[in-house]
């Protein structure tokens, strides 16, 4: 996975969190929801980027 990836894929995650937080704070349901979308996304990208990664190890001679 690439630096850029991980940047990209952790301020996602980031965001969603903040989402998630917000929406508890302020009891807005919908907000809280979205942000937890937002973090199953990210995290989604960062496995099939993991599993790229170990693919790309596993054949590697």
């Amino acid at each position: 996975m690439g630096i850029g990836d991980k940047i990209k894929n952790a301020a996602e995650e980031a965001k969603g969190k903040g989402k998630e937080v917000m929406g508890d704070a302020t009891d807005d349901h919908s907000l809280e929801a979205e942000g937890q979308v937002d973090q199953a996304k990210a995290n989604t990208k960062q496995a099939g980027e993991h599993a790229k990664d170990a693919w790309k190890d596993a054949t590697r001679d």
